[in-house]
Parts: C-alpha cells; sequence; structure tokens
C-alpha cells in the first residue's frame, strides 16, 4: 500500500485519474462532524457520495492522494483558512434561479402593498435574503419591491442586502451577471425592464436595481454578531435543511429578532416543523411558510 501512494504522489497525471477509494466509517464521521461544527450543516448518511465527490474533485486538483492528508491540511496547514473556503464553497453553492419560488414571491409583494403607505413613505424598506447564492434572490426581491412600490405610486425607497458562507458565490452576485437560463419563466416585461444584454450571451442586472443591493458574507452560525437589524422582509428558503432541527429553531429566533416589528420572515415549506418561533404570527397560506413579527404600539 505504502508503495503505492508513493507511485500516484510522483505520477500526478496517474493519480488524476485514480478514482478515489470509498470513504470509510471513520473518515465519513470526521468530515462531517467538521462540517457541523464550522457551518452548522449536516451531512446525513445518505449525502456521503456527494461528499465523496466534492472532497475528492478537489483533491485531484491539488494532487492529494488521500482523504486524511487532505483533511489534515484542512485543519492546520498553511493555507488551512484558503483551503476551507476554496471547499466549503463546493459543498454549499446550491443551483438557484429568479422567482424560484413564485407563491413566496407574490406573498411578499401582497406583504408590501398592503402596508399603509405612511409607514413606507416613513423609511426606507429593507429585505434581507440569507442564504443568498450567487444573488438570483435578492436581486428578484428588489424587483419586486421596485415594482411594488412603482404600483403605489411611490419612490424606490428601499435596500437589499444578501449574505452567504461563500465567498466566491458573494463576488459573483456582485458582478450581477448571468446566463439566461437563470430567467427560464420569468414574465417577459420584467426582463425587459430588468436586464440587459452583456459578454458572452449573458445578461446582467440594470443598474437601478444593482444599486439598491449590497452582499456580504456572513455564515449563519454568526448571526448574534450579524449588523442586520430592523428589516421588513426576511427571506430564508432552501438552506435550514442542512441543520439540525434545534439548530433551525436557534437560526429562526435569531433572525426573528432582526425583524422590525410588522416584519416579514418567508421561510422554504417543510423547513421548520411544530414549532411557534417566539413573537412571530403565522401567515395563513397554504404554499408558503412565512410569519409576521408582532406590531408594536408605534406601529
Amino acid at each position: 500500500m505504502a508503495e503505492k501512494h508513493h507511485d500516484l504522489s510522483t505520477a500526478p497525471g496517474i493519480w488524476s485519474l485514480r478514482q478515489l477509494p470509498e470513504m470509510d466509517e471513520a473518515q465519513f464521521s470526521q468530515w462531517r462532524t467538521l462540517l457541523e461544527h464550522r457551518t452548522g450543516m449536516t451531512l446525513t448518511r445518505e449525502r456521503k457520495s456527494f461528499l465523496e465527490t466534492n472532497v475528492g474533485i478537489r483533491m485531484r486538483e491539488i494532487e492529494c492522494n488521500s482523504y486524511q492528508a487532505y483533511y489534515e491540511k484542512i485543519v492546520s496547514g498553511n493555507e488551512a483558512v484558503v483551503e476551507w473556503g476554496i471547499l466549503v464553497d463546493r459543498l454549499t453553492v446550491q443551483e438557484t434561479r429568479f422567482l424560484r419560488d413564485p407563491d413566496a414571491f407574490r406573498l411578499v409583494s401582497d406583504y408590501i402593498l398592503t402596508r399603509p403607505r405612511e409607514v413606507l413613505k416613513r423609511r426606507p424598506l429593507e429585505a434581507w435574503s440569507v442564504g443568498c447564492s450567487t444573488g438570483e434572490e435578492p436581486y428578484t426581491l428588489a424587483m419586486l419591491l421596485n415594482e411594488s412600490m412603482t404600483q403605489l405610486d411611490l419612490p424606490p425607497l428601499f435596500g437589499v442586502t444578501g449574505s452567504d458562507i461563500s465567498k466566491p458565490a458573494i463576488e459573483k452576485a456582485r458582478r450581477g451577471q448571468f446566463s439566461a437560463r437563470k430567467l427560464i419563466g420569468m414574465d417577459e416585461n420584467l426582463k425587459t425592464r430588468y436586464f440587459r444584454p452583456a459578454e458572452r450571451n449573458t445578461v446582467e442586472i440594470v443598474e437601478s436595481i444593482r444599486q439598491r443591493v449590497c452582499f456580504t458574507r456572513l455564515n449563519v452560525l454568526d448571526l448574534k454578531q450579524a449588523p442586520m437589524h430592523g428589516m421588513n422582509i426576511i427571506f430564508c428558503q432552501n438552506l435550514l435543511i442542512y441543520f439540525r432541527r434545534w439548530r433551525r429553531r436557534e437560526i429562526v429566533k435569531r433572525l426573528a429578532e432582526r425583524l422590525a416589528p410588522g416584519g416579514l420572515l418567508v421561510l422554504g415549506q417543510g423547513e421548520l416543523t411544530d414549532w411557534q418561533p417566539p413573537g412571530l404570527q403565522r401567515v395563513p397560506s397554504e404554499n408558503v411558510l412565512a410569519w409576521i413579527r408582532r406590531q408594536s404600539d408605534e406601529e
């Protein structure tokens, strides 16, 4: 076995073509514990092949010949921080698109349109997309907010923040360029208003919307230190499914604390069951999982 490892390490071309051995239970447990400790996300046994595939691809790229050697590189190597960031990006960035959940976004529009006009005039609306990936969700929120403000004949007083643990995802989101397939299912009028042709058969968000959206890198385990407060809308979909039940409740409690009185929290269907977040009132809907923070006297 030692001779085989020696051959692989001195012949990167051959190594890159070889199939990695299957992770044993001890190795899988070690990697799963590290991921949960650092990000809060859990990997079920059914997702073992997902972990093997993504770790294996990265190991081939840097010609690392064992799971243990790569683990040590991640934990204590000279480039541990950089390497960890690369791997987290591979494990967490998910496929997304504009208007991914039409029912949820329709609820957001209805929420804005039924707000008292005086409240909307008094202070800008603040929305937050948690786990925003490459930016489709926060830009969608910005477009909906702009549409609603136009419909109410109000100036576009709003801002949207997108946060994600992945630095490459955030950098891509800031560029605001997307392939045309990300717009599948979008109304043609919206496409015309909010997108312009860009390089290499891509489209880009118009500047008036890009100016309303900012992005920041944030681990949801660090929500206690997050600077977001008094948010009118918090959108957090397809993120909680990666966490244990107790952690989901903890995350939702932190998000609820950052809602303004009367603020709207939208989650993904089925991501939180049999629990009522304190201080929130469930929005009656069969298709969307959402709550509103109870009003204060001033509202």
